[in-house]
């Protein structure tokens, strides 16, 4: 297969499309960000790269608390719009009509309609040029029961969305299943 080049990039797939939710000066806001993830399990920590000027970043400074919020398919008129619309002008969770609610951190604000929500406080934090790498410990983790099989989310019913950068910018959902994880490499044991 032959290859071009395109010079230093992110290009990752798939991204994540997740609200990220913050106070600023008491109030709820929120922002959609894709560059985020998994960074280790005991304790479990997750990372989020914002930009210094993002006003979300502002209340994650302010509180050392955040949370991510993961929308479903059905949400994605209100994901794309809090990644096109500051909170410093707009107050997003009216726009968007969605239900806060709060846990034990009580400055994380969590969206009520997402249907998996972490709530983290900020254990570290590294300035990398463009963007600030935040590594947030996750407190805990609410999930819509109605997205449960046996008491775990299930992604079918979660939903959530995926951002595609490249020719195209767009969301998409999850797509079919293709294979068992941790199975479906075994044939090729030898």
């Amino acid at each position: 297969m032959k290859k071009i080049t395109l010079g230093a990039q992110t290009i990752l797939y798939p991204m994540p499309a997740f609200l990220i939710g913050a106070n600023v000066g008491g109030k709820a806001n929120f922002m959609t960000a894709a560059w985020s993830g998994i960074a280790n399990s005991n304790p479990p920590m997750v990372t989020v790269a914002l930009q210094h000027s993002r006003y979300t970043y502002k209340g994650i400074k302010e509180n050392s608390t955040f949370s991510i919020n993961v929308p479903s398919e059905d949400q994605v008129k209100e994901t794309d719009y809090c990644g096109i619309v500051s909170g410093a002008g707009k107050d997003k969770t009216a726009d968007c009509d969605f239900s806060v609610f709060y846990g034990r951190l009580e400055t994380a604000p969590l969206i009520e309609q997402c249907p998996v929500n972490l709530e983290c406080k900020v254990v570290h934090t590294l300035n990398l040029g463009s963007h600030c790498l935040i590594i947030g410990q996750v407190e805990e983790t609410y999930v819509s029961e109605d997205c449960t099989i046996g008491g775990q989310p299930d992604v079918d019913k979660v939903k959530p969305i995926v951002f595609s950068v490249g020719a195209e910018k767009r969301y998409y959902g999850i797509g079919e299943p293709l294979a068992k994880a941790f199975s479906a490499g075994k044939e090729l044991k030898k």
